[in-house]
């Protein structure tokens, strides 16, 4: 059975939060939640909160121990940007992308 969870409009480049979804793919989801604790990135908290709730899932949903859970897949996709302006040389502006994420965790039961 797969469980998901999924983050969305989360304010952090999608660049930045895939480095650290990387790194717990394919592990248990309480070795994941320690790994996590150890990265100090903001996408690790994010990625760490959004797996607690794919946790949190499948223990009331669904009636699985979150000891036999595996995450499956981390998967950071792109939201929607903002566009900002920036005063520049000689009375122009330049634009600025202040990016956002969709972060989903998607966890198996063994």
């Amino acid at each position: 059975m797969e469980v998901t969870a999924l983050t969305k409009y989360t304010r952090i480049s999608p660049k930045k939060a895939r480095e650290v979804a990387r790194a717990i793919q394919g592990l248990p989801a309480n070795e994941a939640l320690e790994t996590l604790r150890f990265i100090p990135r903001k996408a690790a908290r994010l990625l760490a909160k959004t797996v607690k709730s794919a946790v949190a899932n499948a223990e009331n949903n669904h009636g699985l121990s979150s000891s036999d859970l595996i995450i499956k897949s981390a998967l950071v996709d792109e939201g929607p940007a903002f566009r900002r302006f920036k005063a520049a040389a000689r009375g122009s502006a330049k634009p600025i992308r202040k990016r956002t994420s969709h972060l989903r965790v998607v966890l198996a039961g063994e």
